[in-house]
């Protein structure tokens, strides 16, 4: 099955968080699991992406902090991602080394060739669609995505209020992954484990 899925973590991890988040790896088609927790200290981070760690390198899935190399590498996660506001990108590539570095260039060229010139490994643009995670996200067009195809030889993520509608035309505009949160944690009708099989 192909991988096309960049799975990013609930806001919160409540208990059946680990348990769920192996069935929703094993089905094969997430490529990336980020963490992405804004608001707990980051001694927890650490533990959580430690123990994640166990079911990420299981499913062969990348695990990826979000926000902070420093704590990408404490947890020895396999990378990190850096949004525009995320402290300087060269330092972080530095730091990082051989390990994953992704950047966010919302809708925006400019940005993109930066993140080019800092070797960042993926781009992710978005948000596409409204997101409940990131309710305030600058709006992308899908012609970025067209452009990102044929001028970057990285890959590609597009990011924001994705569900089991609207990602194939994502991936025909020239997404490799789509970033997937709230259909997957907070979907009113689906558990995850069949949430997650609506994106074969």
């Amino acid at each position: 099955m192909k991988r096309s899925i960049y799975l990013i973590s609930p806001n919160k991890i409540s208990k059946n968080f680990y348990s769920e988040l192996e069935e929703v790896l094993s089905f094969g088609n997430t490529a990336f699991f980020q963490i992405r927790l804004k608001k707990i200290k980051k001694d927890k981070i650490i533990n959580i992406t430690k123990k994640v760690k166990k079911i990420t390198s299981k499913y062969k899935v990348k695990l990826i902090v979000n926000d902070d190399y420093k704590l990408a590498l404490k947890s020895r996660a396999d990378g990190c991602h850096l949004g525009q506001l995320d402290g300087s990108k060269k330092i972080a590539r530095r730091k990082l080394k051989n390990k994953i570095l992704g950047i966010t260039c919302h809708n925006s060229k400019l940005l993109a060739e930066k993140a080019i010139r800092c070797n960042a490994d993926y781009l992710a643009f978005g948000a596409f669609y409204k997101s409940k995670l990131k309710s305030k996200a600058v709006k992308a067009d899908l012609n970025i995505l067209k452009w990102a195809k044929k001028n970057i030889k990285k890959p590609i993520v597009a990011i924001g209020g994705i569900n089991n509608k609207n990602y194939k035309k994502l991936i025909k505009y020239g997404a490799k992954y789509i970033a997937i949160s709230s259909y997957i944690w907070d979907n009113p009708k689906l558990k995850p484990k069949f949430a997650i099989k609506k994106f074969r």
